[in-house]
């Protein structure tokens, strides 16, 4: 089955009796990981949690199929999440489904979030006409679906936003809904709210707890880094230290601008050109007239091959930053300084 980023709710929800495998794709990884999220909190009993890598599942297609059919160490439920980039998981889905219908047994939930895949993609092809796999794909969005996610988050943790409040907490995310929620569960803390006890957000609570705007905190440093700016690099790795920033927010920085990146090079073809992009499709790919220059050259160096790698490093990046938040700060900075290297001709 196959669902649109607008019904996907609605069609997991009908579907949790009778889906067990869930394909999240699409050039918006953050929205695609929290539907994945979404999902386990639909789900009647998740139980124990085992994360797998694409990498593993590529090595070992029937590692899937296994885990999938496996007790947890106290016999309780469970269910899968696998990182996979492009189709990493195929062959292992493929074990999976294939051992399904010959009659191996019920399988535990398994929800695959596949960075740089698509619907058109072969594991997407493999899952979509089945009636135990839904596959979504999941398009980056604009201020306006996020303003409206960020209301609907507050609704659930019992914080209420007036004025441009939830606008300026969806600026401020770089429109990337993980990041909104993690704003917002600091504000129910911070105003000790809940859906019992409601709050009113202001000014001033979002001032204490907000995070760094993209404008003033992200982009100049994305951008110098992405741009191969060496002499910019060296002032603004120190102010990334001096200011604080968040290492896994600014990594998803770097991540939407790797995807809006792929998506310029998908809409520009391989024998195109940047300057053939009309006013009309820059808007729509979000290219700016503030940070034209900047994505242009960037375009110009990252693109096919290279661009697939840099791709595969924030995403590998992302989980080291995740299994080693003591040592985040240090394993970003020597990771942004690799990627800002420019090899000598």
């Amino acid at each position: 089955m196959k669902a649109t980023q607008r019904d996907f709710a609605a069609k997991a929800r009908g579907a949790l009796g009778t889906v067990s495998i869930f394909f999240f794709c699409g050039p918006d990884e953050a929205g695609a990981s929290a539907a994945a999220r979404d999902l386990v909190a639909m789900l009647p009993d998740p139980g124990e949690r085992v994360e797998l890598s694409g990498g593993e599942l590529r090595s070992d297609p029937a590692k899937l199929g296994d885990e999938a059919r496996s007790s947890s160490l106290f016999g309780d439920r469970r269910h899968i999440l696998v990182r996979a980039n492009g189709d990493e998981a195929h062959d292992a889905l493929r074990t999976l489904t294939e051992t399904s219908d010959m009659g191996a047994g019920e399988a535990c939930p398994v929800l695959v979030v596949a960075t740089a895949a698509t619907d058109k993609s072969r594991t997407a092809k493999l899952l979509e006409k089945r009636k135990d796999a839904l596959v979504t794909m999941f398009y980056p969005p604009d201020l306006a679906s996020v303003t409206h996610a960020v209301r609907a988050m507050g609704d659930g943790a019992g914080v209420q936003f007036s004025g441009g409040l939830a606008e300026r907490i969806a600026r401020a995310a770089n429109l990337d809904v993980r990041l909104a929620q993690s704003e917002i569960d600091k504000l129910a803390l911070y105003l000790d709210a809940s859906p019992q006890a409601p709050k009113q957000v202001d000014a001033a609570a979002l001032d204490a707890i907000g995070a760094v705007s993209d404008e003033d905190g992200f982009m100049s440093l994305v951008n110098a880094v992405l741009s191969g700016d060496q002499p910019k690099l060296a002032a603004e790795m120190v102010r990334m230290r001096e200011m604080g920033l968040n290492p896994v927010g600014l990594l998803l920085a770097f991540e939407r601008r790797a995807a809006q990146l792929a998506r310029i090079a998908a809409r520009i073809g391989p024998r195109g050109s940047f300057e053939d992009l009309g006013k009309g499709e820059k808007a729509q790919l979000g290219i700016f007239f503030r940070e034209e220059r900047e994505i242009r050259n960037q375009h110009a160096y990252w693109r096919g091959a290279r661009l697939d790698r840099l791709t595969t490093r924030l995403v590998a990046l992302h989980r080291e930053l995740l299994a080693n938040s003591q040592a985040a700060h240090l394993l970003l900075a020597q990771a942004l300084t690799g990627m800002a290297r420019r090899p000598r001709r």
